[in-house]
């Protein structure tokens, strides 16, 4: 029988954490083309693209950080608390964010607008839908089979809006805050592939040793050369 995820935390474990870095200057983000309703929503501020979003000093966020390697044979509980993504002011919040297997994924909307959320699975097994949501109405409930980095979300109604969940099968997971840190909790000692995805750097993997306290593994994303 495997091991449950419970099993593994009474033995030794330890956190992984690091810091995603972006070198080089990335494009300026461009302002979202929202139409006349979403644009009431901002009468501050004009929201903009989200594809390199830094702290100013190298700290990069909404990178994907996970476990690629290393638990094979292992099977995980199904988190029974449901992950959250809400539309709000004509955006998805979080960006970029993540979700175990079969977990259940909460589509909120918060406007006073309507709404359809649209995921686009790449993967096979993992189910396209396309449901409208009225203003402030019953969440929509999302579940994913198979892993996939990242799943796509959408809004047609509004077609700036996008979202972006890695979806695993164990929750051995992390988005990487403003600054770039990161920090993967509870993983059972042994030594893991590591990889940082983020959708406009790419990707990156590194070996990583885990026993008891933590594991330190950095990261650096070089901005792509203009297209």
């Amino acid at each position: 029988m495997a091991a449950s995820l419970a099993t593994w935390q009474a033995a030794s474990a330890g956190d992984i954490v690091g810091k995603i870095t972006l070198k080089g200057t990335p494009p300026a983000e461009k302002e979202l083309p929202l139409d006349a309703n979403c644009g009431k929503l901002h009468p501050d501020s004009k929201p903009t693209t989200r594809f390199y979003i830094t702290d100013g000093n190298g700290g990069l966020a909404d990178t994907f950080i996970y476990l690629k390697e290393g638990l094979t044979g292992k099977t995980f509980e199904v988190p029974a608390e449901s992950k959250f993504l809400n539309q709000k002011g004509c955006e998805y919040a979080p960006y970029v964010s993540g979700v175990q297997t079969k977990q259940k994924l909460a589509v909120k909307n918060s406007d006073e607008l309507l709404h359809n959320v649209h995921p686009t699975p790449a993967v096979p097994g993992n189910k396209e839908s396309n449901q409208a949501q009225l203003p402030k109405s019953k969440d929509l409930i999302y579940s994913y089979d198979n892993q996939e980095i990242l799943l796509r979300i959408k809004c047609d109604v509004h077609p700036w809006m996008f979202a972006y969940v890695g979806v695993v099968d164990h929750p051995f997971y992390a988005v990487s805050a403003k600054d770039g840190t990161f920090k993967i909790s509870n993983v059972p000692a042994g030594e893991y592939t590591l990889e940082a995805f983020h959708r406009k750097g790419g990707k990156v993997t590194q070996k990583v040793t885990v026993g008891a306290g933590n594991a330190t593994t950095d990261f650096t994303f070089a901005v792509p050369p203009a297209q």
